[in-house]
């Protein structure tokens, strides 16, 4: 060994602290560049991850349960959680009925959650689903060939990305979440206050 081992072993706490703490500090600048309290990353809602400022987001379309279009420009003037996810997806199963009991904890005439299915073979099971884990406060919407994940950059199931009421990203959470827990409710109420 090159160096007296009382001389190695504090030096290397200390590159490994400042290492830590130089990862740590991009994720506080993050969160305080996106107007939103950094308190509010916590407990269910630590993996939120907020844009770095407020970003428009593309107006993509999807289809409601009648496989009528829709698109996200309708929304204006809400909060949206718009959470992809699919009924082969087991962590996206897991976190439907914490979100069905989101929507119904916050006033629909001001947030509203988008569930957008990518099932496209598997479109068949997801009334069947809803009924089955009594999902009574969600729409039904479908992603057809994947072009709104695309258009706004999601590769991982489920993905919810939380869209102020002027339709401008505020950040996105990828993985399941606790949507029942105090923290996240106070996230949904923030971007409705945004």
């Amino acid at each position: 060994m090159a160096y007296p081992e009382r001389d190695f072993l504090p030096g290397r706490r200390l590159v490994l602290a400042g290492g830590l703490a130089a990862l740590a500090l991009p994720a506080t600048a993050r969160r305080s560049l996106a107007g939103l309290n950094p308190d509010l990353a916590r407990g269910a809602m630590e993996r939120f991850v907020p844009a770095k400022k407020p970003k428009p987001l593309a107006n993509v379309e999807f289809q409601d349960a009648g496989d009528k279009p829709v698109s996200l420009s309708k929304f204006r003037g809400k909060a949206v959680l718009l959470n992809f996810w699919a009924t082969w997806c087991a962590p996206c199963v897991k976190e439907m009925p914490s979100l069905d009991r989101l929507q119904a904890a916050l006033p629909k005439d001001r947030f509203v959650i988008i569930p957008l299915s990518i099932d496209g073979p598997t479109k068949s099971k997801v009334v069947p689903f809803y009924k089955e884990q009594k999902l009574t406060q969600l729409g039904i919407y479908f992603d057809k060939g994947r072009k709104a994940m695309q258009g706004l950059d999601v590769t991982l199931l489920p993905t919810s990305i939380l869209v102020d009421p002027a339709g401008r990203e505020l950040g996105r959470i990828e993985g399941d979440a606790d949507w029942d827990m105090p923290e996240s409710i106070e996230l949904m109420k923030a971007a409705i206050a945004a």
